[in-house]
């Protein structure tokens, strides 16, 4: 912004976040590509008011992101409340396997999907902490602009912060239809068309 001759409080710069994340989320949702049906899913830590809180996040086998939800638990109704989500999605399909780690929590929550039926009896559940490495590898890309911040001040400013970095990562891979990836052009308009900015 200084380059540009603007000068801008950081606390601007906060409100701003906290505004638009949420509505980029939203208005993105409808453009995003369809993924596979291979699922990874995994959870990496952020600090919320210095104590460690849950980041849900699952892909595909190709690295697209399926979604992403922040809890305060690690465990089986955190797990079973983050998957109905990725279930619904739009742009999401009914798996064919979900891939999973160790972690005791999944199991009994893909059971529970099951039972309900908001899952296909047929889905294989996998867990492998080889064949997780494309989640895990993912996270960087959302915990790099976490680490400088030192963690979160509360749970919503984390949940809405999360959002932006999640969004604007998932616009970086080339999930957007019509903005692929390296179109940095095509990313731009595409931003300025859901906003009704001028170009």
């Amino acid at each position: 912004m200084l380059k540009r001759g603007v000068t801008v409080d950081h606390t601007t710069i906060y409100r701003w976040v906290q505004a638009y994340s949420p509505e980029l989320d939203k208005r993105c949702r409808p453009y995003l590509r369809p993924t596979n049906d291979s699922w990874r899913v995994d959870e990496t830590y952020v600090k919320v008011k210095g104590m460690w809180k849950y980041l849900y996040r699952a892909v595909d086998s190709a690295g697209t992101t399926l979604d992403f939800m922040i809890r305060a638990k690690r465990d089986t109704k955190a797990a079973k409340r983050f998957l109905k989500k990725v279930l619904t999605s739009p742009h999401t399909v009914a798996p064919r396997a979900i891939t999973v780690d160790k972690n005791a929590a999944y199991p009994p929550a893909l059971s529970d999907l099951k039972s309900d039926k908001a899952l296909p009896k047929t889905t294989e559940t996998r867990q492998s902490k080889y064949l997780n490495n494309t989640v895990e590898q993912d996270h960087r890309f959302i915990k790099r602009p976490v680490k400088p911040g030192l963690g979160f001040g509360s749970f919503n400013t984390a949940r809405r912060t999360l959002k932006g970095y999640e969004v604007m990562n998932m616009i970086r891979k080339g999930q957007i239809k019509d903005a692929d990836r390296g179109d940095v052009m095509g990313q731009i308009s595409f931003l300025n068309q859901i906003f009704g900015v001028a170009a």
